[in-house]
C-alpha cells in the first residue's frame, strides 16, 4: 500500500507512531497532533495503551480530523503479552486477576477525570473506545452529565456494555459492530437499534460481516477481511467526528 493512499483512507501498517507521552488529569498518556480547540479521547482494549497499532490508529485520527489525540493508560501502568491475545491464546493469560484490577467500578472514576480536564480545555470533545473502552464512551456519554462531558462518541466490539447504558445515551453514537462477537451480543445489538432509534439522537450503525471481536484495533493480517475492516473502522470514526466536533 502506498505512503499516498495510507494518508487518504488506509493504514500505515508498518508506520512509526509520531506522538508525545505526557499527561492527562494524572494518567500517562500518547498525545499526537496539536488542535487548542478540538480533542479526541481514544479508550483502549485489552492490548493497552501501548499496543503500536493503537497509537498508529490515533495518529491517524489526529491527521484526518485535525483534532489533538488523547490515549491514555487506564490499566495502571499494566499490560497484558500482546502475543496470547493476538492469537486468541487467553488460557496463557491471567486474564481474571487482570480484569478484577481494571474493572467498570475502579476504572471509571479516571476515565471522567481525564475527559473532564479535556472539557476545561477544549471547545469540542469526542471519544472512540474498543471493547473495554467500550462501555466507557457510552458512560461518557450518558444523560446524567449536565453539561455534557462528551458531543459524541463512537464505540468498537464493546465489552461489559449493559442495557442501562444503551438507555442512558445522550450524544451522538456510533457503534462499530463486527458480525461475530460474543461480547455485543445479538441481543444487546437488537437492543442498541430498539432503543437509540427512539432517543432522539444521531445514531450509526456499522455492520461488519466475516470479522470478529477485536478487528479494529488488532488488524491482523492472518485473519480474512480484518485489516480491511479496521481501515473502514478508522474511516468511519473519521467521518463521525468530522460531523460533530466541528463547525459546517
Amino acid at each position: 500500500m502506498s505512503v499516498a493512499l495510507c494518508c487518504v483512507q488506509g493504514f500505515e501498517w508498518d508506520g512509526t507512531p509520531t506522538g508525545t507521552i505526557g499527561k492527562l488529569a494524572n494518567n500517562d498518556t500518547y498525545i499526537t497532533g496539536n488542535n487548542p480547540d478540538v480533542a479526541v479521547l481514544v479508550i483502549h482494549d485489552l492490548l493497552s495503551w501501548n499496543f503500536p497499532n493503537l497509537r498508529l490508529l490515533a495518529d491517524h485520527y489526529a491527521r484526518e480530523t485535525n483534532a489533538t489525540v488523547y490515549l491514555p493508560d487506564f490499566f495502571g501502568g499494566e499490560s497484558l503479552a500482546a502475543g496470547p491475545i493476538l492469537a486468541n491464546r487467553f488460557h496463557e493469560l491471567d486474564i481474571p486477576s487482570f480484569v478484577a484490577k481494571n474493572s467498570r467500578e475502579i476504572r471509571e472514576p479516571e476515565i471522567f477525570d481525564c475527559t473532564r480536564a479535556l472539557r476545561e480545555k477544549y471547545k469540542k470533545i469526542g471519544a472512540v473506545g474498543f471493547c473495554f473502552g467500550g462501555w466507557a464512551v457510552f458512560r461518557l456519554g450518558a444523560k446524567e452529565h449536565q453539561p455534557p462531558l462528551i458531543d459524541c462518541i463512537s464505540a468498537g466490539h464493546p465489552t461489559w456494555l449493559t442495557k442501562k447504558d444503551i438507555d442512558e445515551v445522550a450524544v451522538p453514537v456510533q457503534i462499530l459492530a463486527p458480525e461475530i462477537d460474543s461480547q455485543f451480543t445479538a441481543e444487546l445489538k437488537l437492543h442498541s437499534f430498539e432503543t437509540i432509534l427512539k432517543l432522539g439522537i444521531p445514531f450509526d450503525y456499522q455492520h461488519f460481516p466475516g470479522v470478529e471481536h477485536a478487528c479494529f484495533t488488532r488488524g491482523d493480517e492472518k485473519h480474512a477481511g480484518e485489516r480491511e475492516a479496521m481501515v473502514r473502522g478508522k474511516n468511519a470514526a473519521v467521518w463521525w467526528f468530522k460531523q460533530f466536533l466541528f463547525d459546517s
